[in-house]
């Protein structure tokens, strides 16, 4: 008779191979979250920027409510980002706007008064300003998209909390439009002063903007009205005179009257002082290139600048010439001490 020994063995071996395998098969998965791969994991999710206790609350006038509310610094920014800048933009780009913002506000709280807010706040909530909403005004907003847009736009003010920028050791005035018509413009060539940051720059990527290009139709009648001229005499709507360094419109004769590009702009409500016209039977049609004043950073030209791979901080370098990066806390203190 053969030994059974042989025969004892290897049903052994075989019992021990299928103890082994749930333990081989579940393996991989608790390293995920105790072994190697689960380190890596909870690396990367701590690498998140996680937004901190705000400084300090920004007075803000509600529009709606006529109310003013007190939001943390950090929440403010959020919802001005939310307001200003499509969550679809680059987070890059989302960045860039939110060391816009938060550069703006800190500015507003050192100034001892903001000229157009109302008694008790430092800046509405309208675009006299900056453009803010609550999430619950986000919510009702974006829908099912909410949570994604807010998320996406929390991390990138995050990533900057706490930055400003700067000239000469003092926040600047951190201008931003929607897109340039190809070249932002010079601060003084839309306002009044010259301002060293707020220069003219290429910005040629804006031409694909979807704002890029516009046309109004206009009356006869409403033209002459809004700019109160008279151009049916010499059938010619009227001669461009100058242009800033930006390209667009420094003055123009109408009817016998001399006008800025920015006057012509906000009499007729155009989306830009860069404009061509021509008169087209009883109407004046009116051609613009960009979208808004020009002075400062173009939020579509950041986008773009993002999406060839720059970084935010190359970005508002570009747009902000001269200016510096810097911690927002001395500025913050000072407020608070005046408070």
């Amino acid at each position: 008779m053969k030994s059974m020994k042989p025969v004892l063995f290897a049903f052994g071996a075989l019992f021990i191979i299928i103890l082994l395998i749930p333990t081989l098969l579940v393996t991989p998965f608790m390293d995920q979250s105790k072994g190697k791969l689960g380190k890596e994991l909870s690396v990367a999710k701590s690498d998140a920027p996680v937004l901190a206790e705000s400084p300090v609350a920004v007075p803000v006038y509600r529009s709606q409510t006529k109310k003013i509310e007190n939001i943390p610094l950090e929440e403010y920014v959020i919802g001005v980002v939310a307001s200003e800048m499509p969550a679809e933009f680059e987070t890059e780009a989302l960045k860039a706007q939110a060391l816009a913002a938060r550069t703006y506000i800190t500015k507003q709280l050192m100034n001892d008064q903001t000229l157009s807010a109302p008694e008790g706040s430092i800046v509405t909530d309208t675009q006299m300003h900056q453009v803010y909403k609550n999430p619950q005004e986000l919510k009702s907003l974006w829908g099912d998209d909410y949570t994604w847009k807010l998320e996406k736009i929390t991390e990138a003010v995050a990533a900057t909390q706490g930055k400003v920028l700067t000239y000469e050791n003092q926040p600047i005035d951190a201008l931003f439009f929607s897109t340039s018509n190809g070249y932002t413009e010079n601060s003084e060539a839309y306002w009044t002063e010259a301002i060293p940051y707020l220069k003219s720059v290429e910005s040629t990527w804006d031409e694909d903007s979807p704002k890029f290009y516009d046309q109004k139709v206009i009356s006869i009648e409403e033209f002459e009205n809004k700019l109160g001229v008279n151009i049916n005499n010499n059938g010619s709507v009227g001669k461009i005179t100058g242009l800033t360094p930006g390209k667009r419109v420094a003055t123009v004769e109408v009817g016998g009257k001399e006008f800025s590009g920015k006057q012509v702009r906000e009499k007729l409500e155009l989306k830009s002082s860069d404009f061509t016209w021509e008169m087209k039977g009883d109407s004046v049609v009116i051609e613009t290139k960009g979208f808004g004043h020009g002075v400062g950073m173009s939020q579509y030209g950041a986008n773009f600048m993002a999406e060839d791979g720059k970084k935010y901080n190359d970005i508002v370098s570009y747009y902000y010439q001269g200016t510096k990066i810097s911690a927002a806390e001395p500025f913050l203190t000072k407020y608070t001490a005046k408070n």
